[in-house]
């Protein structure tokens, strides 16, 4: 319940005449191991409008989560957003105090995540199974509609896509290029399972009728899905030249041969592709190289609003607000940064320390923190991607989310020491807190129960890797997200042309 809804009711003279009260609506359970505030203007509210009322909405969030689970012994976050988040959410906990007391903690360690910590991974194509299906399809809130050209029927189908779903539960975290395989060798598995009934007499035929056959049939129907949902999902990627467009990402990761990919991106831009993929890639570019060289950025911007359209404008200072696509101030040096702060030190008086202020927190560093936290992993040989060895599978091999990187290093480390360069280079030194209920008493099993509150939204790829580093560390993951996103949601968040 906002305060605007008080001043409106107030407003209209019958505040005292009616009783408000208020639906915490705020956690939904979209699967067994994710649960989201489905709150998509998250993002825009708070990255690009500084509008704060959603972090009251996040603090209640995680009050109810430690009045169900206890309290959480260890508390790690990095960002401003959760820095407030969390202090509110501290503040809820003096208040009630009584009611956790004594209880033993399930979840060992709690994790809060700015999105804009890391704005590289939710930009980048994904390649596993439930992120190909988000980026193709759509999956809102836990559901997909499937249509008529998976469906193989003239009609669309809304699926739900979690755990219960057998096929999709098995292959949902799997490379794009190994799930055709799995499918194709589940086919057969049901094939022989139906075969079977050939040799069978009447008494073992009921049995076979009443007990395995409509589970057989649900899971023929759910395979036929999946098939035809790859078969789809090929068929736009190959007609875009995805190979093409995933190199070119690998070469932004990777900084390598950056005129070849701004020219990858002109041509985009020319051909009309569509404006939301060509904007994320010239964040991408924009991220991973710190900024554009004015020049780029010009005839980037010019070349889009005439193939796009000028109502796109604005969309540019939104995406510049937030860091997205900036462009480089000439002489980017130290000693520049070093004026601008002495600059923002004289312009404090003349209240204009908002401009100097933000010039100066948008820098990417993006390169660094890559060397530093080794992101871009170095292979000998092929990169097996069907028994993946590290995260990077999530982007085939050639680049290990951020997010999940931070969590892994703070994990082994139990505390942000030894980050220290980590977090100056994200900017945030000031903003990164090690919180958490002093007791002894955390059971040992509930310190592998990892609960992990991405604001501003995660993708499927980061989900992804982090079950995987569960798997290997015997942690198991749970995620708290404001909701799920990927690249063109962001993009269309930031966009002022509605789709």
């Amino acid at each position: 319940q906002f305060y605007a809804c008080e001043m409106v009711l107030e407003e209209e003279g019958i505040y005292g005449d009616v009783s408000c009260d208020e639906w915490a609506f705020s956690l939904l359970p979209l699967d067994v191991d994710l649960l989201s505030m489905e709150l998509p203007e998250f993002f825009r509210d708070y990255f690009l409008e500084g509008d704060q009322r959603w972090i009251n909405t996040v603090a209640q969030a995680l009050h109810l989560l430690s009045t169900l689970y206890g309290p959480f012994p260890n508390c790690y976050g990095i960002g401003r957003c959760a820095k407030m988040s969390h202090e509110l959410w501290r503040n809820l906990e003096e208040e009630e105090d009584s009611e956790t007391k004594g209880r033993k903690p399930e979840i060992g360690h709690v994790f809060l995540l700015d999105r804009d910590v890391d704005f590289v991974t939710a930009l980048c194509s994904q390649v596993v199974y439930e992120g190909l299906v988000d980026d193709t399809f759509r999956i809102k809130c836990g559901s997909v509609d499937f249509g008529p050209e998976v469906t193989s029927s003239d009609k669309s189908l809304k699926v739900l896509l979690n755990a219960e779903d057998k096929v999709f539960h098995e292959i949902r975290n799997e490379h794009f290029s190994n799930v055709f395989g799995f499918l194709s060798q589940k086919a057969r598995n049901l094939q022989a399972q139906y075969d079977r009934r050939r040799g069978m007499d009447i008494k073992q035929m009921k049995n076979f009728v009443s007990q395995e056959l409509k589970g057989l049939k649900q899971e023929h129907r759910l395979l036929s899905l999946h098939i035809g949902a790859c078969e789809s999902i090929m068929k736009k990627k190959t007609k875009q030249d995805f190979q093409e467009l995933i190199k070119t990402e690998h070469a932004l990761l990777e900084g390598f041969s950056i005129r070849d990919s701004t020219s990858y991106i002109e041509e985009h831009i020319d051909r009309q592709v569509s404006p939301i993929e060509s904007l994320r890639l010239m964040c991408l570019l924009s991220i991973t190289e710190n900024g554009l060289i004015p020049k780029d950025y010009r005839s980037l911007k010019t070349q889009y609003l005439q193939s796009y359209g000028p109502e796109h404008l604005l969309t540019f200072s939104n995406l510049r607000r937030a860091g997205l696509l900036t462009e480089q101030a000439p002489g980017d040096t130290l000693t520049a940064v070093e004026s601008k702060v002495s600059k923002l030190v004289t312009d404090k008086a003349a209240g204009k320390i908002t401009d100097a202020f933000s010039s100066l927190a948008k820098r990417s560093n993006f390169r660094a923190i890559s060397k530093k936290l080794n992101l871009i992993p170095r292979v000998d040989g092929e990169y097996d991607l069907k028994v993946p060895r590290d995260m990077a599978y999530v982007f085939s091999g050639a680049y290990v989310p951020l997010s999940c990187r931070v969590i892994e290093q703070v994990l082994e480390r139990r505390s942000w020491q030894g980050l220290e360069e980590v977090l100056r280079l994200l900017n945030c030194s000031e903003l990164a807190f090690t919180g958490g209920t002093k007791d002894d008493r955390a059971p040992s099993e509930s310190l592998r129960l990892i609960l992990v509150v991405f604001l501003g939204g995660c993708t499927f790829s980061e989900i992804s890797a982090l079950r995987f580093l569960g798997r290997e560390k015997g942690f198991r993951f749970i995620f708290l997200t404001t909701a799920v996103t990927n690249s063109a949601r962001l993009m269309e968040a930031m966009s002022e042309v509605k789709a």
